[in-house]
């Protein structure tokens, strides 16, 4: 061991004498860089001689010597911050476990439904789920012509865009869509389509509706409300709910969103509303991104799934519809449903959402727009263009509540939905004898009131009507309804304090020619102006 000692002196004692001397003279430096009064002292030995040159280059060397202290502190506490960034306590790490392990469990728990629902996709297809590769399900799910979409076997999605799911996922962050982004991952990822019942009718769709709300919302409904906002959806893309606060006019709309397990949209509406911006958002030019709203994102996400899909305006009548919602009407004028197109942005960007073609975006014919008016001083009256286009009801009072055994939700598709209106339309439609009816009371309100039905009216007279019949109501029931709400609704542009007579003519004229106690709630509308005029 001596000759090793006599070694370890020698080598190693010398490497570290000289690391003691580095660290000693690095104190040093700093000693003699920061003992400003043993500087200052130099100084004065020396100020006696000095010249102007002299003190000028004393100046600047200090100067520089500053600001290598300076660069010295800033490198040091950049070393300390980069050694000490990753640092957590022993606590955070505890925490940060847990949470890892949650997100786990989670995604095993994701992962085992999502294979249950495929399995009840190939169970409806006859096959047995354990002879058959779930990867081919998954990817026949996103094809164009999807062997598991609800009707017919030949029938494909009315969105002309499903070849997008193959298309690689934006980072939502490198997007000026951030919100349209993220939807497209989702559904790229994670979607995995609901099994549609095929087989429900509309009258047991509003049966089952009124049941649900009852049972699991506590939302209480006459099953007539019911016929009459199921039939709605099949004769217009607006409807319109109308009456006193606390009647339900949102959660109506609500409750189907809930029953059909597709959340409705609520897009509150504000007085300040003036143009369409409100609505579909605007490119920021200074932030380069695009500022998008709820109902923005409702339309997008709408074209990747089939369901209906209602989004609420609500309290619509809050700021003046004709300005804020114009486009909207006049895109859903439109023949045809490839025409139904929002301008976005004048150019698209390569990281921008999948759906977005030459800068529109599709509204897909799975959405419906439920518009709630509250009808006094703080609101605006609504134009007749919006009336028009829109399938108006009245809630003035709630349902008496009743008790019903708890009814589960319905999972159907809109294709469904589209097939049962238009079935409906053929194998109910309106009779002769009622046309002939309302031509004759065309003609008696065009000479006694100067009023007229529009096309448009008999268009949708034509489509609700069957609907309505379908969903387990009667024809004269729908006519009734069609007439107060929208041809009656005329009246209030006239003066009819002048007119009482005609009023009281006109309700004779009524059950003369439908009948006594038929047109009820014609009759009914006819008082209420009678008293208010």
């Amino acid at each position: 061991m001596e000759q090793f000692f006599r070694y370890f002196y020698q080598d190693i004692g010398r490497v570290f004498r000289a690391l003691l001397e580095v660290i000693i003279a690095f104190f040093d430096f700093l000693n003699y860089l920061l003992n400003f009064p043993m500087r200052m002292e130099i100084i004065k030995s020396f100020e006696d001689d000095f010249t102007t040159v002299d003190w000028i280059a004393l100046l600047i060397a200090n100067i520089l010597l500053i600001a290598l202290i300076v660069a010295m502190f800033i490198m040091l506490g950049r070393l300390f911050k980069r050694i000490f960034r990753f640092r957590v306590s022993g606590k955070k790490y505890d925490e940060l476990v847990k949470q890892v392990q949650t997100l786990q469990r989670d995604l095993i728990r994701a992962n085992y439904e999502k294979d249950k629902l495929l399995a009840l996709k190939v169970a409806s297809l006859g096959l047995d789920p354990e002879q058959v590769d779930m990867n081919d399900v998954v990817g026949a799910l996103y094809t164009e012509e999807d062997p598991l979409a609800d009707g017919d076997e030949n029938a494909t999605h009315t969105n002309g865009n499903r070849n997008t799911f193959e298309s690689p996922c934006v980072e939502p962050s490198s997007s000026r869509f951030f919100r349209l982004t993220s939807v497209d991952n989702y559904y790229k990822k994670n979607y995995v389509p609901p099994v549609y019942n095929r087989k429900i009718t509309l009258e047991e769709f509003c049966e089952q509706f009124r049941l649900f709300s009852a049972s699991q919302l506590r939302l209480y409904y006459d099953l007539k409300m019911m016929r009459h906002f199921v039939a709605s959806m099949g004769a217009a893309r607006i409807i319109i709910l109308q009456g006193i606060s606390g009647t339900g006019k949102t959660s109506l709309p609500y409750a189907f969103g809930k029953f059909v397990q597709r959340d409705t949209t609520v897009v509150s509406v504000q007085p300040a509303w003036r143009e369409r911006t409100e609505l579909y958002g605007y490119f920021n030019e200074f932030t380069k991104q695009y500022t998008e709203t709820d109902f923005l994102r409702a339309i997008y996400e709408a074209n990747y799934f089939r369901d209906p899909h209602i989004i609420i305006l609500d309290e619509m009548n809050i700021a003046r519809v004709e300005y804020y919602f114009a486009e909207m009407l006049s895109i859903l004028e439109m023949p045809r449903e490839e025409e139904w197109q929002i301008d976005i942005v004048t150019a698209t960007w390569d990281n921008d959402p999948c759906l977005i073609q030459e800068g529109k975006v599709h509204i897909p014919n799975n959405v419906w727009f439920v518009g709630t008016i509250n009808n006094d001083d703080s609101t605006f009256a609504v134009a007749d263009k919006v009336y028009d286009r829109a399938i108006p009801i009245d809630l003035d009072s709630r349902a008496e509540a009743f008790e019903c055994e708890s009814t589960p939700p319905a999972y159907v598709s809109t294709d469904r939905l589209i097939q049962l209106f238009d079935e409906a339309k053929q194998t109910y439609q309106v009779s002769e004898d009622v046309l002939e009816k309302l031509e004759d009371m065309n003609a008696y309100l065009i000479k006694n009131f100067r009023l007229a039905f529009g096309n448009r009216i008999m268009k949708q007279l034509r489509d609700y009507v069957p609907c309505y019949i379908a969903c387990g109501g009667t024809e004269m029931e729908a006519v009734d309804f069609i007439v107060a709400k929208k041809v009656l609704r005329k009246f209030e542009s006239l003066s009819l304090g002048f007119m009482k007579d005609e009023l009281n003519q006109f309700q004779t004229y009524l059950d003369k020619t439908f009948g006594k106690n038929v047109m009820a709630e014609c009759k009914e509308y006819v008082e209420f102006l009678k008293k208010n005029n």
